[in-house]
């Protein structure tokens, strides 16, 4: 379900939650449905489970995920939280295609990057 890039310069908590995040919004992980127990998936990551908690209070502050106290996290059936990433990605997206531009790139090798990345589906 996780795979973690332990090459990747990020602290590995930050991981485990933009996994989440994809998994929730692409819908693999349905509204209410329940998450792997901390401890469970602390087994299968070979994590402390320490690390598993961080990543799911910041997936409950995000409001991707809310606890049920004695019964564990489920996902959230809200969908504020897709928006507001969809907001956040689109300014970051604007801002590097500006970024681009004023560096010389033209507007086809632009579409042309998209259009390569949407193509490969890159996670």
């Amino acid at each position: 379900m996780i795979v973690l890039n332990y090459q990747d310069r990020r602290p590995i908590y930050e991981q485990v939650v933009e996994k989440f995040q994809i998994l929730i919004i692409k819908g693999v992980l349905k509204p209410d449905e329940q998450m792997p127990s901390v401890r469970k998936l602390a087994i299968e990551l070979s994590l402390n489970p320490n690390t598993i908690q961080r990543a799911f209070s910041v997936l409950e502050a995000q409001g991707y995920i809310y606890s049920i106290k004695g019964r564990g996290n489920f996902v959230s059936p809200q969908n504020d939280f897709l928006l507001e990433r969809k907001k956040e990605v689109y300014k970051r997206f604007e801002e590097v295609v500006v970024q681009a531009l004023n560096i010389g790139f033209d507007k086809t090798v632009l579409v042309e990057c998209v259009n390569n990345t949407a193509e490969r589906g890159v996670l």
